[in-house]
């Protein structure tokens, strides 16, 4: 369901972020309407995540997946399963496991590895369980066969994907035998035959998945639920190994030199074979839109530019460049695709950060589709001083926000600025007017200035609102820093269970703040 006209305001956090004392060391299906709850009490309506597909083997960032379509079996709420509790649940598990499952609840940072290992090990007795029947609830064989049937357009070749992958002990499929990963098909059919329990598993672990999180969002309501549309998929992914044809792997995407990077940002993953898709009218990101279509209400179009030129770093070695470059046939080719994301029915937002040429810019315009207004860098950069931009002057169609997973925190952000810089920030019609009461402090980030951007933006003329959630606490916690790969990225959580929020003496404060801010600029 689209997100109803008017003002609308949210937070933007990611699911593995947010676990409740229930959950098994990261954030899950069922802890989204319970911080929704708390989204309710501070006169919010809109929760924005990152990506849940099921993350590349090895990794941790949300916007490496190997498929565009399935939910990560991280996310699922196990305890929840009918089957697992039916053998008896965390108490019928042995020491051991019970030991690593505290291990990873205890754990100051996400520990996914530990985590996804916690619960591979009981969703596979669960499923068991399932397979013998004695499931208590509606997940029988079958509910559950007609819910495979009617998600075959995408479940059938995720699933093999996913047995044949662990078939060959995680070898990436371009290293499988050649009739498997050619898609031969006598090879595919024997192979499914072979591995019928295993694709079967795969295909269960989505029933429960999708079940949880159709519970969830009816009981979020009425907070709405974003998600996020990566850019792309990995290699080793079910959807480039389905539809080859649509992708390009003689080179990988990335992003041109800018603030993030000097040299510009190669994210190891293939590029789309416009040509081809074009050919096939699109027919995989029909696929694609359908699916968020049906998970959310909304979504972000992450590198929206990339829709319309995208840039690629040959494996030849030869310089990086973008694949087109010819504007009519870049504006041509945006629109299009655009125009496929919005017939799925859900609201859509462009991330249009960055390098983005103006025709981008204008061609969203066009479409209603709203961009992104960081505060941090809308600024008159053509006038002397390069003064900020009144947030009220933001145009309705828009998102107004004071970051991204991208950057650094406000506070961070404020940290880093000189004082002439700062005097810049506090002479921004709007801020100017609520300052005063900031003279008499020494310049550090502090809460007051922290609540006084947040009532600018919340009063900014964007019609959507979404606030980083560091920010709204003024933490200087990141999500990740881009083109970084360590044992830090991805790993974050709040530093209390969702389930405690209203019970947290700040939590209570700063839901108490949004509502306030929300009422007077009418956005509840």
């Amino acid at each position: 369901m689209p997100l109803a006209p008017g003002r609308h305001a949210g937070l933007l956090v990611p699911l593995f972020s947010i676990p409740s004392r229930a959950s098994w060391g990261i954030g899950e299906i069922g802890d989204v309407p319970v911080f929704a709850s708390w989204l309710r009490d501070a006169g919010v309506d809109l929760l924005q995540l990152l990506p849940i597909g099921e993350m590349a083997l090895g990794q941790r960032s949300p916007y490496s997946a190997m498929t565009a379509m399935a939910i990560d079996p991280i996310f699922i709420s196990v305890h929840a399963v009918a089957e697992f509790r039916a053998l008896g649940g965390e108490e019928a598990m042995g020491s051991e496991w019970q030991q690593r499952l505290d291990e990873a609840r205890r754990s100051p940072a996400i520990d996914h590895a530990l985590v996804r290992s916690v619960k591979e090990t009981a969703l596979r007795t669960a499923f068991g369980e399932f397979e013998r029947g004695t499931g208590a609830d509606a997940r029988d064989g079958e509910a559950f066969d007609a819910w495979a049937a009617a998600e075959a357009w995408w479940l059938d070749d995720y699933a093999l994907f996913r047995a044949l992958h662990a078939d060959a002990q995680d070898r990436p499929w371009t290293k499988w035998p050649a009739p498997l990963r050619d898609r031969e098909p006598e090879a595919l059919t024997a192979a499914a035959e072979r591995l019928a329990r295993e694709v079967r598993y795969r295909k269960w672990l989505q029933f429960v998945a999708g079940t949880q999180w159709r519970d969830a969002k009816a009981r979020a309501r009425p907070v709405s639920l974003l998600g996020d549309l990566a850019f792309m998929v990995d290699g080793d992914s079910a959807d480039v190994w389905a539809d080859l044809p649509s992708f390009r792997l003689d080179v990988s995407v990335g992003a041109p030199p800018d603030a993030f990077s000097a040299s510009g940002q190669n994210w190891g993953m293939p590029a789309y074979r416009w040509d081809e898709m074009a050919a096939r009218d699109f027919d995989w990101l029909r696929r694609r839109a359908r699916r968020m279509a049906a998970l959310y209400d909304g979504y972000r179009v992450d590198h929206l530019v990339g829709l319309y030129r995208t840039y690629v770093f040959p494996h030849d070695g030869s310089p990086a460049r973008f694949d087109r470059t010819d504007e009519r046939i870049q504006v041509a080719l945006g629109e299009q695709v655009l125009s496929i994301f919005r017939s799925s029915g859900a609201t859509i937002l462009a991330e249009d950060l960055g390098s983005v040429p103006d025709f981008v810019r204008e061609s969203l315009a066009r479409f209603g589709i709203p961009g992104c207004k960081v505060f941090r860098w809308e600024r008159h950069w053509d006038r002397p001083g390069k003064p900020y931009l009144d947030p009220a002057t933001y145009p309705a169609v828009s998102v107004a926000t004071s970051g991204t997973h991208d950057t650094d925190p406000v506070a961070v952000w404020w940290d880093g600025l000189d004082a002439e810089e700062r005097a810049a920030v506090l002479a921004t019609p709007g801020v100017a007017e609520r300052a005063a009461p900031l003279d008499a402090e020494d310049g550090a980030f502090s809460p007051s200035l922290r609540d006084l951007l947040l009532s600018v933006l919340f009063t900014s003329g964007s019609d959507i609102l979404l606030l980083p959630i560091q920010d709204v606490f003024g933490w200087r916690d990141r999500i990740n820093v881009p083109a970084l790969i360590d044992d830090r990225n991805w790993t974050w959580r709040l530093r209390w269970p969702v389930d405690a929020l209203r019970s947290e003496p700040e939590a209570i404060e700063r839901a108490a703040a949004l509502r306030r801010f929300a009422r007077s600029s009418g956005r509840n």
